[in-house]
């Protein structure tokens, strides 16, 4: 088996004379850093939108802070003498590559968040007829490998291999690669199965469109013979787990801080199913269901989730624990006593986060066999039942709040009616002399792209109907369909809402301010 290090550098552009490093890796995370679509996420909404409050994370802080966990992560693994050898034959751990894929691995989120994302996936799918439709993470490869221009190239950013490869959280595409497709694994990897809402659509998440398939394959290549095709990365692997970390602990304190996360809903939550799980864990799953606007059944439910889905790491002993300190530091300590802005408030949040990041770092391991439903790089047993307790009150919390419900049923119409604007637009061949300039060029690149896929492999062009697309226009109508999506992925929330307010006549803005990237 050769040894993969040279070839992690290979495959990427080398470094040119504007570049500031020496090292390839550096040069990655440098170009990075200088890309339009890295600064754009200043104004993308990580959960709910900042609002220029200055209390809330952005999709670019996130992407810092989550760079930030992957590098300690990284280091400390390399500096544990019992993991060395492993590391090297699983194909290494560069704190550059995973700091690198770390900043970039947002880089594809629309705007207002995952929201957006499943507006424009559904628009993709049904109303462009592209069958592997938008995925945050296939967009981010898609910028770094194509509609960039930051690399020597001017096509992407010419990255290595390797941080190509560690961008890859899901290494497959939606439907087609690699075969057999992972969604068929009688234990798929998480994110590979096919949602229960959507059946017959492909893996609910991945990380490339089949434009992007030469340029995954190549990523991987290094890796062949020391992973399975559908396996992570260990430097994807450490990204994937900071992020994790990252969300869990940034989002419970961003909701702190304004208000939201109130201490007697989470205090009734955990300690209701502390006092009743014994008898909770008697009922049915109709019964709790029925019950489930009681104080403690929603916690149950995710309690069976996890037993449904993580059967291979999820003990209810250690779950019990979990809940047991996040009660007392989150709910007891933390949500105790309301954010005011003061000196002490702001040092009891840093206190928790740095307190919950530095023990879940502190506890990360290498396993040379996982399970499907992990990487190689694991959190501690103890400390991954405490990342679920937090995402649970997250999302019980946050996300499924009435109030924000409302906010994102109004993005959604927004993200729909400018997609619509947009291609009628496209549409109007009077127009089209006057098109952005940027949509004009991502026209010409996805032309490009669909024509040689039509010639080459038609199939993965199949899209809801069953059929591959026939004919020329078929062809163009998918590019123009993709092209859209770009487009309208490149940009931030504000520009969202003022290029509708343009195109629908209610803008205010001078005609001369620029909308895009």
């Amino acid at each position: 088996m050769s040894d993969p290090r040279e070839e992690r550098r290979s495959h990427g552009a080398p470094a040119s004379a504007f570049d500031l490093a020496s090292s390839p890796f550096r040069v990655d995370r440098d170009r990075i850093a200088g890309s339009p679509f890295f600064a754009r996420l200043g104004g993308v909404t990580q959960v709910v939108s900042a609002s220029g409050s200055g209390l809330l994370h952005n999709r670019l802080t996130h992407s810092v802070k989550v760079a930030q966990v992957a590098r300690a992560i990284a280091e400390r693994l390399r500096a544990t003498p019992e993991y060395a050898e492993l590391l090297d034959t699983l194909g290494g751990c560069d704190p550059d590559v995973v700091e690198a894929a770390a900043l970039a691995h947002d880089l594809g989120h629309p705007p207002f968040g995952h929201l957006g994302e499943q507006v424009l996936d559904r628009l993709a799918r049904h109303r462009f007829g592209l069958a592997d439709g938008f995925e945050g993470n296939a967009q981010s490869f898609r910028i770094v490998t194509t509609t960039d221009v930051g690399g020597p190239s001017a096509v992407g950013l010419d990255l290595t291999a390797a941080v190509r490869a560690a961008m890859l959280k899901y290494p497959w595409t939606r439907l087609h690669h690699p075969e057999p497709h992972p969604r068929f694994m009688a234990e798929p990897p998480r994110g590979a199965g096919e949602p229960t809402e959507a059946p017959g659509t492909g893996s609910g998440k991945f990380s490339a469109y089949v434009t992007e398939l030469d340029d995954l394959e190549e990523a991987r290549a290094p890796f062949e013979g020391r992973l399975a095709d559908w396996q992570q990365t260990v430097e994807a692997s450490v990204m994937d787990t900071a992020d994790d970390i990252a969300y869990a602990i940034h989002d419970i304190t961003d909701f702190h801080r304004i208000g939201v996360l109130q201490h007697a809903p989470v205090a009734a939550e955990l300690g209701q199913w502390q006092a009743n799980a014994a008898t909770l864990a008697w009922l049915s799953d109709e019964e709790v269901r029925r019950q489930e606007r009681l104080p403690g059944r929603s916690l149950e439910l995710f309690r069976r989730r996890m037993h449904e889905k993580d059967s291979w790491t999820v003990d209810d002993e250690t779950f019990h624990a979990a809940v047991a300190r996040v009660r007392s530091e989150l709910v007891d300590e933390l949500l105790a006593t309301p954010f005011d802005g003061s000196v002490e408030a702001e040092q009891a949040v840093a206190r928790f986060s740095m307190r919950w990041t530095s023990r879940l770092v502190e506890e990360m391991s290498v396993v040379d066999k996982p399970s499907t439903r992990s990487g190689h790089v694991l959190l501690g047993r103890e400390q991954w039942h405490e990342v679920q307790v937090l995402k649970f009150v997250h999302r019980r919390f946050v996300l499924l709040r009435p109030d924000l419900a409302l906010h994102q049923r109004g993005q959604a119409r927004l993200v729909t009616s400018l997609v619509d604007a947009l291609d009628q637009w496209l549409a109007d061949r009077h127009e089209a002399d006057r098109l952005p300039r940027r949509l004009h060029d991502l026209v010409e690149l996805a032309t490009a792209e669909y024509e040689a896929l039509a010639r080459s492999e038609p199939a993965v062009l199949i899209g809801a109907t069953g059929e591959a697309p026939q004919g020329r226009d078929a062809v163009h109508a998918l590019a123009r369909g993709r092209a859209v999506i770009d487009f309208v992925a490149s940009l931030t929330d504000k520009q969202a809402v003022s290029l509708l307010d343009a195109l629908s006549g209610r803008g205010a803005q001078p005609w001369s301010d620029a909308f895009v990237l």
